[in-house]
């Protein structure tokens, strides 16, 4: 499913099924900096863990990042950890 952008709630958000098709959220809480949101909190449904949607939702939102010219600056230790093992999305992390 596609990543949203939840801007009354600072938060992005997509679906992905679990094991028994049930859909469940990752969702990552941000602030707004200018150009540059600062990732707060990535959380997944505990029914995903380990399934690899926490990865997948990442690369969706860096992807996001790079459309709309955004940078991401991770203070979480997933994000930050995330994006320093995808040195394809350099362009917009900002740490």
């Amino acid at each position: 499913m596609d990543l949203r952008d939840v801007v009354s709630e600072y938060r992005y958000e997509q679906d992905f099924a679990d094991g028994e098709g049930q859909v469940r959220i990752v969702f990552a809480d941000y602030a707004v900096r200018g150009d540059t949101r600062v990732l707060l909190h990535v959380e997944a449904d505990p029914a995903l863990r380990g399934t690899g949607a926490s990865g997948r939702f990442m690369q969706a939102l860096a992807e996001h990042a790079r459309a709309q010219r955004l940078k991401l600056y991770p203070q979480c230790g997933y994000a930050r950890t995330w994006l320093q093992r995808h040195p394809e999305f350099k362009d917009v992390s900002e740490f």
